[in-house]
């Protein structure tokens, strides 16, 4: 009888064990995404590093007059009611949040258009990393297309000449290493497991934000208060000096291991020429999980008098046809 006993309680043991391991298995959590390098990963075997952002994205009014509007699908992104007191002909007025969308099914070159190129260039990226690697920007937006549309001259300044936080000399910082950004988990549903379906939902919350711009005058008030990245070569930073503080960076650098000599926790803010390439820089660091502007109008509003190139003057303005209306 005592045998029996035993047995019956080895046998029940037994039970019991295979019970708990199974539970514990059946409990073990299935290894968590890493989105970021996941879309990643997926954006580099696509072709879509920042350099494919920047590839032949710009074209002039100029060049566009003497093409034929009728060669492009226009997307102009202001408002209806600005969009109605002028707009190129054959325009589709369209938003920010809906450009993909209105991209759909065409046919013809992509032009994006909006005040001053600097929306456009948001927009932009949002159409090259969703599937039209041509798409462009009209340069210097609707400003540039006639007089009636002027956003720009406005905001033309030379207000960083001398400046005390602004160095004439090459006192660029030395680039650190950082950590790459982390998505929250809380960010996507179970589905979202491939770079595809990752890189959309950025794409989507990256137009949700639109353009963020900064303005020069904050910038070089406190420069302490961003992680500030100069979008030129080091010969243009020896031309024309740079903010203090100010990293100097370009788009060789930012995917993959380059990606790391930006601060994830900072705020980071873009500078180029003109506002726009750092518009669309600032989109894609977005895309990626970064806080990032750009500087309103580039140094443009600035050091605007010193330029050498770039530089926007009355003479960027055509006198080119127009329509009104929706």
């Amino acid at each position: 009888m005592k045998k029996i006993n035993l047995f019956s309680a080895f046998v029940l043991s037994a039970i019991l064990s295979v019970f708990l391991f199974t539970s514990c298995v059946d409990e073990v959590e299935a290894p968590k995404v890493d989105h970021y390098k996941v879309m990643t990963d997926y954006m580099k075997a696509n072709n879509m590093d920042l350099s494919k952002m920047v590839d032949a994205w710009v074209v002039d009014a100029p060049t566009v007059n003497t093409t034929g509007i009728a060669t492009y699908h226009i997307l102009d992104l202001r408002t209806a009611a600005d969009f109605a007191l002028g707009h190129i002909p054959g325009a589709i007025n369209t938003t920010m949040a809906n450009v993909v969308t209105a991209a759909q099914g065409s046919t013809k070159p992509i032009l994006v258009v909006c005040y001053t190129g600097q929306n456009a260039a948001v927009a932009n990226v949002a159409l090259r990393l969703s599937g039209y690697p041509t798409s462009k920007i009209l340069k210097w937006g609707m400003t540039s297309w006639n007089p009636m549309f002027d956003k720009i001259t406005a905001n033309i300044s030379n207000q960083a000449k001398g400046h005390a936080n602004w160095s004439t000399t090459n006192t660029i910082k030395t680039p650190v290493l950082f950590s790459l950004p982390k998505f929250a988990e809380t960010d996507f549903a179970a589905a979202d497991t491939t770079g595809a379906k990752i890189l959309a939902k950025r794409v989507t919350y990256m137009l949700s934000q639109g353009f963020k711009g900064v303005n020069a005058a904050d910038v070089l008030t406190t420069p302490a208060n961003y992680f500030i990245v100069n979008y030129w070569t080091e010969a243009d930073v020896n031309t024309y000096g740079h903010i203090k503080g100010a990293y100097r960076l370009n788009e060789t650098l930012l995917l993959g291991d380059g990606m790391k000599n930006l601060d994830p926790a900072a705020k980071i803010t873009v500078y180029c020429w003109t506002g726009q390439t750092s518009a669309l820089v600032t989109a894609y660091l977005n895309v990626l999980g970064y806080d990032a502007s750009g500087i309103k109008f580039g140094t443009n509003a600035m050091i605007n008098a010193d330029l050498l190139k770039n530089k926007f003057s009355a003479s960027q303005i055509g006198n080119y046809t127009y329509v009104t209306g929706n």
